[in-house]
């Protein structure tokens, strides 16, 4: 009698990567569709992903997330999934030809920023377009939130 529920996620945020706006640059921002399993769609609506070590990869004019963990659904049976396998992207030719160029120039690089279900319950993947930082960006970004933060505070009239 006293099983636990677990809360379903049906539409909204599963998994964020907090540290990609921190080491990258984003300029340009699309949503991918991702094609996944039965048992990887039930896991994601249970909240059991991560992405913070995962990329994009191009791979014969293909996109695939690669690294991004989806654990196993606990009563699937004998059919399992892999929790880090490649998994392809879905987008419209000519946002994957645009990617495609970019990543083939100096410096970008495609980061996955955080996966979702849409309001028709669809798996969505989004990703960024965006060049790598170096310490002295990172710096003025931790400068600047730090300031902005003291700056909320001295308004606000509070004193430590």
């Amino acid at each position: 009698m006293g099983a636990k529920r677990s809360t379903l996620i049906s539409t909204g945020l599963v998994a964020k990567n907090k540290k990609s706006n921190f080491n990258y640059a984003i300029e340009e921002v699309y949503e991918a569709g991702i094609m996944l399993t039965g048992a990887e769609v039930k896991s994601l609506r249970l909240g059991r992903a991560s992405i913070n070590e995962s990329f994009a990869s191009v791979n014969k004019s293909e996109l695939f997330l690669v690294n991004a963990s989806i654990l196993e659904y606990g009563s699937i049976g004998y059919v399992k999934h892999e929790a880090c396998r490649p998994r392809k992207l879905l987008l419209h030719s000519k946002e994957l030809k645009k990617l495609i160029g970019a990543v083939a120039r100096k410096g970008y690089t495609i980061v996955p920023l955080e996966i979702y279900f849409n309001e028709r319950g669809r798996a969505k993947v989004k990703i960024g377009l965006g060049v790598g930082k170096n310490k002295v960006d990172k710096r003025e970004d931790i400068k600047k939130r730090d300031w902005d933060r003291e700056k909320h505070r001295l308004l606000k009239g509070d004193k430590y």
